[in-house]
C-alpha cells in the first residue's frame, strides 16, 4: 500500500510505522530539521510491532536503549536506580529471560543468567529500536529469531556521508559525559566509530516515607564509571559490528532505616564486555536468498561485597568469565511472488568459568533449526513456523550435567488488510531453557529443572489514515491506531524457594500464571509549513494472576509481583523550524511485591519529562568553522515524584541534563 507522508524527524512514533528514509537520518543533533515531501511504501506486519527511529528517539528524554523501550505498550523496565543500576525488560509479564535482544539481526546472549543489561547500549549509534510480539517475519532469518516470547531489535545506523560530531554533557549528581562519533561512506563502503566516556557520583537525595519510618539521605555507593567504543562496517549485503564496554559501578543496596548513609560499600561490580559479529546476505537469484551470521563474545564480571564496613552482609569476591561462539546459515526460497519458504540452522557454544566453591567449568551447546512459510495474497497474510531446539551441557563436576533438552515448538499467524485496516491473530508456543546459574550455581542450582513454557494468543487490529494532499504550504494530518488483546499462560516457572529450611534455597519449577491484557497505541500527527506537532500515546491494561496452587489462599488468583494492572504513556512534540519542545508523561499503577501482607504494594507513580532542543540554522553554520551546533536541555521527573521499581531502591527525583552537540 502506497502512502504519501511528510515526516518530521521530531515525531517519535510509538507503534507500527514506515521506515524513515536514509536521506533524513543525517542529523545526529538533538534538534531536528524541516524535510520535504517523502513517498514511503507502507507494509502491515502480522506481528505486533512498535518502533522508534533515528532522530525520532532524540525527541524523547533518553540516554540508553532501556529509556526508549519504556515508552512501548506492554513493557516494564526493572531499574535499580541511577546510571549504574541494572536495567532489564519485561514484556507482557513474561520475564526478562523470555525477551530476545538483537543487534543487526544477531542475538545478544548471556548463558549465565539469561538477561541483557540494556543500560550498556547507547542510542547514539542506533537507527531504530523495535519491539515485536510473536515473530518478526522476513524472507530469510535465523532460527534464533523465532526462539523468544518477544524480541527487541536494535538496528545500527548506515551512514551515507562523511561526518564527525562531538557531544558534551553535564548532568545532575556529578555526572559528566563525552561522546565522539565519526562516520564515512566511500566506494560502496560505509561505517562508523562511536565512543563514549561517562562518570557519575550517583549520590542523589531521597526520602523514604512509610507508615512506620521516615528516612532522608543520599544514595551511597551508586557511582559509575564506564567507557564504550564500538564500530561498524557495511557494504551491500555485508554488515559487521565490534563492541567493547568497560565499567566499574557501585551496588548501593536497599534503603535501611536510619542506617542508609552508613552502608557506604554494599557491593561493587566490574564489567568487561566484548563482541565481534558479522552477517552477509545475498540473493542468489530472484527466487533464492542466502544469509550467514557469525558472532564471538567474551564477557568478564567481578562482584564483591568484601568490605570492612559490611558487618551484616556475606562477604564475597566472585569472578565470572563467559565465552561464546555463534553461527547461523539461513536459506529463503520464493517459488511464487506470494509465497516464501525458509529454513535455518543455528549453533551456539558457550563456556562459563567461575571461582565459586564447588563450581566447575560448564560448556553448553545450543542448536536450533526452523522451517517457516509466509504468504501474502490479495490482502491476506499468513505465516507458520516449526522450531526445533536441542541443548546439551557438559561439566566435570561431581554431580554431573543436566539431561539434554530436546523440544519442538510451533507458531502461526494470520492477517487481513482492507482500506487501511488490518486485522490479525497469532498463536505461539515457546520456552526458555534454564540458565547455567539456574542449573549449576553453588548450593542453589538444580540440575533437574524443566524448561519454562509460554503459550501466547493474540487478537489485534491496526488502522492508518492520512490526508491525501501533501505540500509545503498546506496542512497534513495523519492518524495511526493499534490495539491488541492477548493471553499468556506460563507453565513450570523457574523460581527460587526455601526447600530445606529458611536458609537453604533451591531453584525449582513451580506454578502456572495466566495473564490477560490489552495493549493500545495511538498517534496523531500534524504539519503546516515550519510547524510540526505530534500527540502520541500507549496504554496497557492487564491482569497477571498466580494460578499455581488452589490450596494456597495467600497467593492463588492474586496478581504476580511487580505486575501493574494499568500503565500508560503520553508524549507531545511541537517543532518550529529547528526549535523542538517535547513533554512526555508515564504512569504506572500499583504493584504487589510480596504475598506476606496484602498491604505490601508499591504505590502508583507518575513521571513527567521535558526536553527543549535547538540547533543553529544551516545558513548561520555556513559562516562558522563548525557544520552544526545544537543545545539541548532535559528536565527529568520535573515534579520530583520519587518512586521505586523495586522496594527500598528509590529512583532519582528531579534532575537535569544539558548537552552541547558540535558537528565538525
Amino acid at each position: 500500500m502506497k502512502r504519501k507522508i511528510a515526516w518530521a524527524l521530531a515525531m517519535c512514533l510509538v507503534g507500527t510505522a514506515a521506515a524513515t528514509p536514509d536521506s533524513l537520518r543525517h542529523s545526529r543533533m538533538d534538534s531536528v530539521q524541516h524535510v520535504a515531501e517523502v513517498e514511503v511504501l507502507g507494509r502491515h506486519p502480522i506481528a505486533t510491532e512498535q518502533t522508534l527511529r533515528g532522530a525520532e528517539l532524540q525527541a524523547l528524554s533518553t540516554t540508553s536503549v532501556a529509556d526508549a523501550l519504556k515508552y512501548f505498550a506492554g513493557v516494564q523496565i526493572k531499574d535499580m536506580g541511577g546510571l549504574g543500576g541494572l536495567k532489564t525488560i519485561n514484556v507482557r509479564s513474561m520475564g526478562a529471560q523470555h525477551v530476545g535482544v538483537f543487534v543487526d539481526g544477531i542475538r545478544l546472549s548471556n548463558a549465565q543468567n539469561g538477561t541483557v543489561d540494556l543500560g550498556k547500549f547507547s542510542l547514539s549509534s542506533m537507527e531504530s529500536v523495535s519491539l515485536y510480539n510473536a515473530n518478526k517475519l522476513d524472507p530469510c532469518q535465523s532460527a534464533t529469531e523465532y526462539a523468544s516470547g518477544a524480541t527487541v531489535y536494535l538496528r545500527t545506523r548506515r551512514p551515507t556521508s562523511d561526518s564527525l560530531s562531538v557531544q558534551l554533557r553535564r548532568a545532575s549528581f556529578g555526572t559528566y559525559m563525552g561522546k565522539l562519533n565519526a562516520q564515512f561512506a566511500h566506494g560502496g563502503w560505509s561505517g562508523f566509530v562511536d565512543g563514549e566516556y561517562c562518570r557519575s557520583a550517583g549520590d542523589y537525595p531521597f526520602r523514604y516515607h512509610t507508615q512506620y519510618e521516615d528516612t532522608v539521605g543520599h544514595r551511597q555507593g551508586s557511582d559509575i564509571r564506564y567507557g564504550r567504543i564500538e564500530g561498524a562496517l557495511f557494504k551491500g549485503g555485508f554488515s559487521s559490528h565490534i563492541y567493547y564496554y568497560d565499567s566499574e559501578r557501585g551496588c548501593p543496596g536497599g534503603i535501611v532505616r536510619r542506617l542508609s548513609d552508613k552502608y557506604v560499600n554494599m557491593g561493587r561490580e566490574w564489567d568487561h564486555d566484548f563482541f565481534l559479529q558479522a552477517a552477509y546476505s545475498h540473493e542468489l537469484s530472484a527466487r533464492h536468498r542466502l544469509k550467514v551470521n557469525a558472532r564471538y563474545a567474551n564477557e568478564y564480571l567481578r562482584y564483591t561485597t568484601d568490605f570492612p564496613e559490611n558487618q551484616n552482609t556475606a562477604r564475597v569476591n566472585n569472578h565470572y568469565r563467559q565465552e561464546e561462539l555463534y553461527g547461523a546459515l539461513c536459506y529463503g526460497y520464493t517459488p511464487w511472488a506470494w509465497l516464501t519458504l525458509s529454513a535455518s540452522y543455528d549453533v551456539r557454544w558457550s563456556k562459563l568459568q567461575a571461582d565459586l566453591k564447588h563450581f566447575d567449568n560448564v560448556f553448553r551447546l545450543d542448536q536450533k533449526q526452523v522451517v517457516a512459510a509466509q504468504m501474502n495474497l490479495e490482502g491476506v497474510q499468513a505465516a507458520a513456523s516449526l522450531l526445533h531446539q536441542r541443548l546439551s551441557d557438559e561439566t566435570f563436576a561431581h554431580a554431573g550435567a543436566a539431561d539434554p533438552l530436546d523440544r519442538w515448538t510451533p507458531s502461526v499467524s494470520l492477517a487481513y488488510t482492507l482500506a487501511g485496516l488490518t486485522m490479525r491473530a497469532w498463536y505461539k508456543r515457546i520456552f526458555r531453557a534454564p540458565t547455567l546459574n539456574d542449573l549449576y550455581y553453588t548450593q542453589v542450582g538444580n540440575r533437574n529443572l524443566q524448561p519454562e513454557y509460554t503459550r501466547q494468543w493474540n487478537l489485534g487490529l491496526e488502522y492508518h489514515w492520512a490526508s491525501s494532499h501533501v505540500s509545503a504550504l498546506s496542512s497534513h494530518i495523519s492518524f495511526d491506531l493499534q490495539a491488541d488483546a492477548y493471553r499468556n499462560d506460563i507453565e513450570n516457572r523457574i523460581v527460587c524457594l526455601p526447600m530445606k529450611g529458611t536458609y537453604t534455597w533451591t531453584m525449582t519449577n513451580y506454578g502456572l500464571t495466566v495473564c490477560h491484557g490489552l495493549n493500545a497505541t495511538a498517534q496523531l500527527r500534524w504539519q503546516r509549513g515550519p510547524w510540526q506537532a505530534a500527540l502520541l500515546s500507549s496504554a496497557t491494561w492487564q491482569r497477571d494472576l498466580n494460578r499455581s496452587d488452589p490450596d494456597d489462599d495467600d497467593s492463588y488468583d492474586r496478581p504476580i509481583c511487580y505486575s501493574p494492572t494499568l500503565s500508560f504513556t503520553l508524549t507531545a512534540v511541537a517543532q518550529w523550524h529547528t526549535l523542538t519542545l517535547t513533554v512526555s508523561h508515564i504512569h504506572v499503577g500499583e504493584r504487589t511485591w510480596s504475598y506476606a501482607d496484602p498491604d505490601d504494594v508499591l504505590p502508583p507513580y507518575d513521571n513527567t519529562d521535558l526536553k527543549l532542543s535547538y540547533s543553529l540554522p544551516a545558513a548561520v553554520c555556513r559562516h562558522m568553522p563548525l557544520n552544526s551546533v545544537g543545545l539541548c536541555l532535559e528536565l527529568c521527573d520535573i515534579f520530583d515524584k520519587q518512586y521505586e521499581h523495586v522496594p527500598r531502591y528509590p529512583m532519582p527525583g528531579r534532575n537535569y541534563r544539558l548537552t552541547l552537540s558540535l558537528g565538525l
